[in-house]
């Protein structure tokens, strides 16, 4: 099993920055994709980010230049940079981990506990 441990989350108010945290433990043979997904009261879990292994990164077209993930593969730890932030982004922000325990198993989803972001105006 996989356990994703998220901080970093609060209150903020427009304009300004969070950066949250999720650091990875357990059973880890390697990680593929690490990212994050936030949830809206009333609304649908979203994608917000994802970054590989090698490096490459996604991100929704509403964080675009103002969200950056970044990962330390040797610590199986994955950020998110929030700079800009607007009331819109207030949300409950899930890391996603998807990691396998050993070179001949698949691959598996694994979710943070949720960490809430909320920006006032």
């Amino acid at each position: 099993q996989v356990q994703l441990v998220e901080s970093g989350g609060g209150l903020v108010q427009a304009g300004g920055s969070l950066r949250l945290s999720c650091v990875a433990s357990g059973v880890i043979f390697s990680i593929s994709s690490m990212g994050w997904y936030r949830q809206a009261p009333g609304k649908q879990r979203e994608l917000v980010t994802t970054i590989t292994s090698g490096g490459a990164t996604n991100y929704a077209d509403s964080v675009k230049g103002r969200f950056t993930i970044s990962r330390d593969n040797a610590k199986d730890t994955v950020y998110l940079q929030m700079n800009s932030l607007k009331p819109e982004d207030t949300a409950v922000y899930y890391c996603n981990v998807r990691s396998r325990k050993s070179l001949f198993s698949p691959f598996l989803d694994y979710w943070g506990q949720g960490t809430q972001v909320t920006v006032s105006l």
